[in-house]
């Protein structure tokens, strides 16, 4: 199982115009009343909101995190499907976390639980997470042979391994 680590990083501003990362760039709040269409800046990617103007940072904050997590839930699945023939397993379903201490898990009977908040990070890493945890699904430990089938899907896990461990993990409590 990886787990996150919490280096020093910057809290979140959950307001109009506020840039949140989202797989390893930004994406910049965008908070419009409903029927309204924003215009975007040249290259900048809103995460528009339909929510009133007066909308408080805790309304903002519960918003955005649903948008991250349709966008995670769709990646995952998507990860998921692509790198499980890889690896020659299948998984039975994926559900979503918010652990505090967990990247991801893998149960024997093919569930596999990743943290939403990944969506923040380059896809390189949700990529080596998705691949740790489906081999799981064929070694149940970190012997050399668990880190065999992770390297015969991915020969640059170690490197992926080590971004992803000093990478700052948002959370919506920053």
């Amino acid at each position: 199982r990886e787990r996150p680590t919490h280096p020093a990083r910057p809290a979140l501003a959950w307001a109009h115009g506020a840039d949140l990362p989202y797989l390893g760039g930004t994406v910049r709040l965008c908070v419009v009343a409903r029927g309204q269409t924003p215009e975007s800046p040249e290259g900048v990617q809103l995460l528009p909101l339909s929510l009133p103007p007066d909308a408080s940072a805790v309304q903002v904050r519960e918003a955005a995190e649903a948008w991250f997590k349709k966008q995670a839930r769709a990646l995952f699945e998507a990860r998921l499907q692509h790198f499980a023939p890889q690896l020659g397993v299948r998984y039975q379903r994926l559900s979503l976390s918010s652990a505090r201490t967990r990247w991801g898990s893998a149960r024997t009977d093919g569930h596999i639980r990743l943290n939403w908040r990944l969506i923040h990070l380059p896809l390189a890493q949700i990529d080596y997470v998705v691949v740790h945890e489906l081999a799981h699904l064929r070694v149940m430990d970190h012997s050399p042979r668990f880190w065999d089938t992770v390297g015969g899907v991915m020969p640059d896990y170690r490197e992926r391994r080590q971004q992803l461990r000093q990478s700052a993990l948002a959370t919506p409590e920053d």
